[in-house]
């Protein structure tokens, strides 16, 4: 009986020592999943974001290179003598750039473009009054033959380059026509080549200077004088006054013209010399655009010999004032037969396109 009692006890006690063990054992093991940091300080590392300025846009990527290994990130504007050397770089390995339309329209040797590893490189050197305007560049990325512009890798900065003999940028055009429309802004473009120049719009007939109230009419050194919103009576000739140091200059003169036919695809219509003809007379068919001042038309036609037939094709456009300063734009294409056979005879059919749109008229010229 004692004896019994005796192992009892012992296994009760070995029972009660494994329990022990288990849940020191637990708690050791959930302890080694802590971090102790006592006094210890941890450095919080956030992932690296694009660089970007206050306004959310991209950093410019365009540079001056200045004296002595300097550079000068660029903004909107800069403005710089006219005749030093100019010095732009734009970061990247595959860059391309765009300037005023003077320097590419010339070919002109001042200009210089070179790309390197890490920069494509803009050498400008005497820079004149007419080099005023834009310039950028973007980066270029390519998918095996495939490129297109980086929209987050792009800048552009107008570059004055002041001159005090050339209060406004020289142009090749003395005097330029400009298209007055009821649905969009207007510019008479008599820009400065510095934003210091004073400028003001005047009528030439009545003499008059035009107030700038910056709702009917606006300013931009970039630009010109905007018409908000062209009526007919703006129509006329223009031209604008500078003033530095008390000395006036005086720019190209512009001539407004209002607009009456509304954008859209062209306006066409086909007419026959003869609706009907006999075997060896001549023919024209014409046919007509009526569309905007400066909307070049582009003309195809289809016809009955078309392949087998020589035919004579000519095209010419005018313009002509409809009143109250209104002025359209005629278009033509005339497609002539000589010595009519039987397969010129049947479906005469002229397409007109333009950016708008395309307009198919025909007529059929039958044989008697």
């Amino acid at each position: 009986m004692k004896l019994w009692v005796l192992l009892t006890l012992v296994l009760l006690w070995e029972e009660i020592e494994n329990g022990l063990c288990q849940r020191i054992k637990r708690r050791k093991e959930a302890g080694e999943n802590r971090i102790k940091l006592g006094n210890k300080r941890v450095k919080v590392r956030f992932p690296k974001h694009k660089e970007r300025d206050v306004g959310g846009k991209a950093q410019s990527i365009l540079t001056q290179v200045l004296d002595k290994g300097r550079f000068l990130r660029l903004g909107e504007s800069l403005t710089l003598a006219s005749g030093r050397n100019l010095e732009l770089r734009c970061k990247g390995n595959q860059i391309e750039w765009a300037y005023p339309s003077n320097l590419d329209t010339f070919k002109d040797s001042r200009l210089s473009i070179k790309q390197h590893d890490k920069y494509s490189q803009l050498i400008l050197t005497s820079p004149s009054a007419a080099d005023t305007g834009v310039y950028s560049c973007w980066a270029v990325l390519c998918d095996g033959a495939e490129c297109e512009k980086d929209l987050d890798r792009t800048s552009a900065t107008y570059i004055y380059f002041t001159d005090k003999d050339q209060l406004f940028v020289p142009s090749a055009i003395h005097f330029e026509v400009i298209y007055l429309r009821p649905d969009k802004p207007a510019t008479v473009p008599c820009r400065v080549t510095s934003p210091q120049v004073k400028v003001s719009l005047h009528r030439e007939v009545p003499p008059e200077e035009v107030p700038i109230d910056g709702t009917q009419f606006s300013y931009n050194p970039t630009k010109g004088f905007i018409i908000h919103e062209p009526t007919p009576e703006h129509k006329g000739v223009f031209y604008c006054k500078a003033i530095a140091r008390a000395v006036p200059q005086i720019s190209n003169k512009y001539l407004l013209l209002y607009v009456e036919v509304p954008a859209g695809p062209p306006f066409a219509t086909v007419k026959a010399s003869s609706a009907v003809a006999r075997g060896g007379d001549n023919i024209n068919v014409t046919c007509t655009v009526l569309g905007e001042p400066e909307q070049h038309v582009n003309f195809t036609w289809t016809y009955p010999g078309q392949g087998e037939r020589p035919v004579g094709i000519h095209e010419a456009w005018r313009l002509i004032n409809r009143g109250i300063g209104h002025t359209t734009r005629i278009s033509q294409s005339v497609i002539t037969v000589e010595d009519v056979e039987t397969i010129d005879f049947g479906k005469y059919i002229c397409r007109s396109k333009n950016q708008h749109g395309e307009t198919a008229v025909a007529v059929i010229v039958d044989s008697y």
